[in-house]
């Protein structure tokens, strides 16, 4: 069991399989809002589907309505159920406080792999 600690953007807790980018995630344009679906051409997640999972990546990339994405993704039931960055940005921790997804940032996110069963709680994550 890995314990890891972050800079907590939005507290709350949260339990899921990790899906993890090495590379960053635009929302607007890189992820389908009514499936949750990466559909960035290219992406090392495209094709897989974010909802439920705890969702891993460097930071964020994009337009500003990258957050609203996040939060109609939260609406349709296909959001992520916590989101840990490297280094958060304005557009993603805008949408994770909008659509209410735990998010950490300042996290050492090498220590986590796809399919880990990680769980945030405010600023505290682990990895199991």
């Amino acid at each position: 069991m890995i314990r890891l600690r972050g800079r907590a953007i939005y507290r709350g807790k949260a339990r899921g399989l990790a899906l993890v980018s090495p590379v960053p995630i635009g929302f607007l344009g890189g992820v389908d809002a009514e499936t949750g679906r990466v559909i960035e051409v290219g992406h090392p997640l495209e094709g897989e589907c974010i909802a439920g999972r705890v969702l891993v990546f460097p930071t964020g990339k994009g337009s500003t309505v990258g957050s609203y994405t996040l939060y109609r993704l939260a609406k349709v039931g296909k959001a992520p159920a916590a989101i840990i960055n490297a280094r958060s940005e304005a557009i993603v921790a805008v949408g994770a406080i909008m659509a209410g997804i735990p998010m950490v940032d300042s996290v050492d996110i090498t220590q986590i792999h796809t399919g880990d069963i990680v769980e945030v709680d405010g600023e505290d994550i682990t990895v199991g």
